[in-house]
């Protein structure tokens, strides 16, 4: 029988069954295993069902959900996890053989901290939103960052991070940066360790690339507008940092004539405005994570 360790795995779905059973496929051959595998449903249909049941001998087990939002699953995750230390990731990766021992060791090593590892290109590297490769261990302890965190690659203490407030339900992407932001402001401790690795896989063809990344830029939008609502201007920085890039890139396609979906930071102009415009009508205590407590992983 493999070994298991106490650990609960959380991934969010919303319909792409055989992507997902790559992914379970991948945690199978982990070893150690983790204890239980929660599989947050937002499809609404048969398929993930069916392949998450391929999967119980494992600990797989399905969560269903109304919601259509991935703030909304990942929340739904760590409500349902039975083990304080949780691994998230998404249906669209798979994951290295070591990553729940890595995770699990992580976690004993640096207890309290959120951490966040190497996300590689399973594919085109400029056809996948997500990519991490850096090779060096990095503490973000004490900074204030937004961007540092990859929720397709991350472990931390659930108890934790139900008491911030979890993921924004109201952002439709951009939940990870927020989430980051939020809790190195509150003084928690977050790590990368590129020990911990999954592979992102490209899914999306060319033109749902291009719209995928002014979604994402949507989001952001809204994160930033939030936090300007609220009263917070730290996050002005990051916002002049993203219009700088933006320009960067624009300019560089014009002479270079790249595709737009070769370079997320095309989505800048597209996006990020009507999602600041959102944002900033966000209202104060609105939302699951404005009810967390002010210092809530001291």
């Amino acid at each position: 029988m493999a070994a298991v360790r106490d650990v609960s795995v959380s991934v969010p779905t919303i319909g792409r069954a055989e992507s997902l059973r790559s992914l379970l496929e991948s945690l199978s051959r982990c070893d150690p295993r983790a204890d239980e595998i929660v599989i947050v449903d937002q499809s609404g249909g048969e398929a993930v069902r069916q392949v998450v049941e391929e999967f119980a001998d494992m600990g797989a087990r399905r969560v269903p959900s109304d919601l259509r939002s991935v703030g909304s699953a990942r929340n739904a995750g760590l409500r349902a996890a039975r083990h304080e230390t949780i691994l998230i990731t998404d249906d669209d990766c798979t994951v290295a053989p070591s990553w729940v021992e890595e995770g699990w060791t992580l976690a004993a090593r640096h207890p309290g901290y959120l951490l966040s590892g190497r996300v590689l290109p399973g594919g085109d590297p400029k056809a996948i939103p997500s990519v991490k490769v850096d090779s060096e261990p990095e503490d973000f302890t004490g900074t204030r960052r937004c961007t540092v965190l990859y929720s397709n690659n991350m472990v931390g203490p659930r108890a934790s991070l139900l008491a911030i407030g979890g993921f924004d339900e109201r952002l439709p992407t951009a939940s990870d940066n927020d989430l980051c932001y939020r809790w190195l402001r509150a003084g928690g401790p977050l790590r990368y360790e590129p020990s911990l690795a999954v592979w992102h896989h490209e899914l999306r063809d060319r033109e749902a690339l291009e719209a995928r990344y002014i979604e994402y830029w949507r989001g952001q939008g809204m994160f930033y507008g939030k936090h300007l609502r609220a009263g917070d201007p730290a996050v002005l920085r990051f916002l002049m940092t993203d219009l700088h890039l933006a320009a960067r890139a624009m300019a560089a396609a014009v002479v270079r004539g790249r595709p737009r979906w070769t370079d997320s930071r095309r989505g800048v102009l597209r996006g990020l405005p009507a999602g600041m415009l959102r944002g900033l009508a966000f209202r104060r205590g609105e939302g699951l994570a404005a009810a967390a407590s002010p210092d809530p992983v001291a």
